[in-house]
């Protein structure tokens, strides 16, 4: 039985400018860091305390990772906060904002261009 979801991965190009995107603009922490040779890493970031975590994965190791784009939605105890925190930060938006009928949902984007969601 399936418990939990341990990692999702994301294909990034640069491991250090995507670990800063994520520890300084969105509050991630690194969760663990393991060499890989040629000095790329298996990088794992993650909210603090969270059991699940983002793979900031080296395009340049998946011939196809075009194909692959991640489709993830974070959680926000208080998304209008985390979105105006984002923005401070300089994070890009891809939707901002808005109040739906399940709830309020945004989307931002990384310094890959991969768009996450936000739901809170």
């Amino acid at each position: 039985m399936i418990t939990k979801i341990g990692t999702v991965g994301v294909y990034v190009e640069d491991q250090g400018k995507a670990l800063i995107f994520w520890t300084e603009k969105v509050g991630f922490v690194e969760k663990d860091r393991k060499d890989m040779g040629n000095g790329n890493f298996w990088l794992e970031v993650a909210p603090p305390g969270a059991e699940s975590a983002l793979v900031l994965y080296p395009k340049g190791l998946m011939p196809d990772f075009a194909e692959l784009k991640p489709s993830i939605v974070f959680m926000c105890a208080d998304i209008d906060a985390f979105c105006a925190g984002l923005k401070q930060k300089g994070v890009k938006f891809e939707k901002e904002l808005m109040n739906l009928g399940w709830g309020k949902f945004a989307s931002f984007l990384d310094e890959d261009g991969n768009k996450y969601g936000l739901k809170g």
